[in-house]
């Protein structure tokens, strides 16, 4: 059973940082995509950054340059590095471990809430 667990959220103040953890298990971070999404109130999921198997990274337009993802396959933990941040960038943001072939799974955190405001 796959679990992950979302850390680091908080209160920043515009233009702070954060780094947010998602601890997995019953997988290894390392044999699937992982991504970090956010979800805004009253708006839909989005995808902030992803990160393949082999390491390739993508990131949303409004967070590139300013947000950075990685893996520590060694403590099975994906990172999302936040700098600069911006009011909107205020969100729950959710961890997510998906993997196509066998075995297959698609699995999500419980989220941490990250607000920006001053």
């Amino acid at each position: 059973q796959v679990q992950l667990v979302e850390s680091g959220g908080g209160l920043v103040q515009p233009g702070g940082s954060l780094r947010l953890s998602c601890a997995a298990s019953g997988i290894t971070v390392s044999i699937a995509a992982m991504g970090w999404y956010r979800q805004a109130p009253g708006k839909q999921r989005e995808l902030v950054a992803n990160i393949a198997r082999y390491g390739g990274t993508n990131y949303a337009d409004s967070v590139k340059g300013r947000f950075t993802i990685s893996r520590d396959n060694a403590k099975n933990t994906v990172y999302l590095q936040m700098n600069s941040l911006k009011p909107e960038d205020t969100a729950v943001y959710y961890c997510n471990a998906k993997r196509t072939v066998w075995p297959i799974f698609d699995s999500w955190g419980q989220g941490t809430q990250v607000t920006v405001s001053s």
